[in-house]
């Protein structure tokens, strides 16, 4: 399975509903979306800033993952998402020697 951070800024109503009925929402969606497409929640927390939410989600391949992100914003309570994924630094390690035998020369 493959690691991903999820961040989504919530819009004014889904603030405005959770204001009204508090809750610890975020654990709780993030779990079960991550479940549905046979992943787990690593962790779920609120955040300052440009989004409102991170999320570590474990799920097994890049098409899991867009269908999170489809559904998620599908459902009008984000306004804005973003996906990352996340490498180990095994990996990086492994990708920056690869990078030396990728064929790339810059226009001038």
């Amino acid at each position: 399975m493959t690691l991903y951070l999820y961040q989504g800024a919530y819009t004014p109503e889904s603030w405005a509903a959770q204001l009204a009925d508090p809750q610890n929402r975020v654990e709780t969606v993030g779990k079960a979306v991550c479940e549905s497409v046979g992943g787990k929640l690593v962790g779920a927390w609120l955040s300052f800033g440009e989004f409102d939410i991170a999320l570590i989600m474990d799920v097994p391949d890049n098409v899991s993952m867009a269908s999170v992100g489809m559904a998620v914003a599908a459902g009008g309570a984000m306004k804005s998402g973003r996906t990352t994924v996340l490498m180990s630094g095994e990996d990086g390690v492994a990708a920056m020697r690869k990078a030396s035998s990728v064929t790339y020369k810059p226009k001038k």
